[in-house]
């Protein structure tokens, strides 16, 4: 009746946002998503952060996201940013394990694809509601460090 497998037992994992980072001329929040007991190793968020500020990211505010999933060492390293008022616009990028020495784009085949797991919507979720109250505020320089400052934190 669904996709889910039989044997698949479910686990949060905790999310713990970072200092924000500039990407072209977009300000992101971080986050980083993983189990409690396998961070992410200091390199691979020294690699993702730098390789992100290598992007010309269009937009002027939004977020990134790197994420533990997968198998050993797999990293997706997914940048959003809030265009046109009220759409999110995002870039898939990954690293497969330890052996790859960097991120690349993330091919996404096919016209019906996967956006974001259960884990990556509870930081999807508390930015829609942030953006909800950027777009409710004067929309200042204040609003926008507001905004920057307003994260999710603690287990998705």
């Amino acid at each position: 009746m669904t996709s889910v497998a039989p044997d698949y037992v479910h686990r949060d994992k905790i999310c713990a946002p970072g200092e924000p980072i500039s990407a072209g001329g977009a300000r992101l929040k971080w986050y980083a998503i993983a189990y409690p007991e396998i961070t992410i190793d200091p390199r691979v968020v020294s690699i993702a952060r730098s390789f992100t500020t290598t992007l010309d990211v269009p937009g002027d505010l939004g977020f990134a996201i790197l994420h533990r999933c997968g198998g050993p060492g797999f990293h997706f390293l997914l940048v959003c940013t809030w265009r046109n008022e009220n759409e999110l616009w995002e870039s898939v990028y990954a690293k497969h394990d330890d052996t790859d020495p960097a991120f690349a784009l993330f091919p996404l085949p096919g016209t019906h694809r996967g956006t974001f797991c259960v884990w990556e919507l509870g930081v999807v979720q508390h930015e829609q509601q942030a953006w909800r109250r950027f777009l409710l505020s004067a929309r200042d320089h204040a609003a926008s460090q507001d905004y920057l400052h307003d994260v999710h934190t603690g287990c998705v």
